[in-house]
């Protein structure tokens, strides 16, 4: 069975967009924006990890135009909170109007600027129940020393495009970050303050426990 029609199955039955996610994405695109937002499958799973870890604090590092981020923020309690890290100010900007359209725009704290500067002030919110890096792929071990960090014992962090269109498989043809993600999934694998997987929805998503 082909991976496109499994998760094409799992979009029609458990995760179909509502006409908010859909104006959200129409949005990003009419922007000129990168279409790189996760697929609807993937968003659902992010949900379902944020209600079966009982999040209450997530920290999401790459907002884009607030696809994921409106996704990861319907999943949280009214006293909950996402902070979602985002570079560029007209990719933050889109995706504040995307949390209001939303309606969630009441438990999202927007953070602008590089995450490489942003992300030692978040030392003072630890821990953090979840974290989800969907940004730039050279810089996917940091953010995961980071997420280790910030995380408490027994918190989730999910990575997104570990499988990079089939690529990493050698089933498709490689791009400029296909090497680069090799070698990180091999080590997330590795980690041992993780309990990894990988589930194969979408481009793929790496999850990790922290165990200590």
């Amino acid at each position: 069975m082909e991976k496109e029609s499994i998760d094409a199955y799992v979009r029609q039955w458990f995760a179909p967009e509502d006409e908010v996610l859909k104006q959200v994405k129409e949005r990003i695109h009419q922007a000129g924006m990168p279409q790189i937002s996760i697929q609807p499958e993937e968003g659902r799973f992010l949900q379902v990890l944020v209600k079966a870890t009982q999040a209450r604090l997530v920290l999401e590092i790459g907002t884009l135009g607030g696809y994921s981020g409106i996704y990861l923020a319907r999943a949280l309690d009214e006293q909950g909170k996402l902070i979602t890290l985002e570079k560029s100010a007209k990719h933050a900007a889109l995706a504040k109007e995307s949390f209001l359209h939303a309606g969630v725009a009441h438990r999202v704290e927007l953070i602008l600027g590089d995450a490489h500067a942003t992300l030692p002030a978040l030392r003072r919110r630890a821990p953090f129940d979840l974290v989800f890096i969907d940004a730039d792929k050279p810089s996917y071990p940091q953010y995961l020393a980071w997420s280790l960090e910030l995380l408490k014992v027994g918190g989730v962090v999910a990575v997104h495009n570990a499988l990079r269109r089939g690529s990493v498989l050698g089933v498709s043809p490689a791009d400029a970050y296909t090497e680069m993600m090799i070698a990180f999934n091999q080590s997330f694998a590795k980690e041992k303050r993780l309990l990894p997987t990988l589930c194969p929805l979408g481009d793929g998503m790496l999850i990790g426990v922290k165990l200590h």
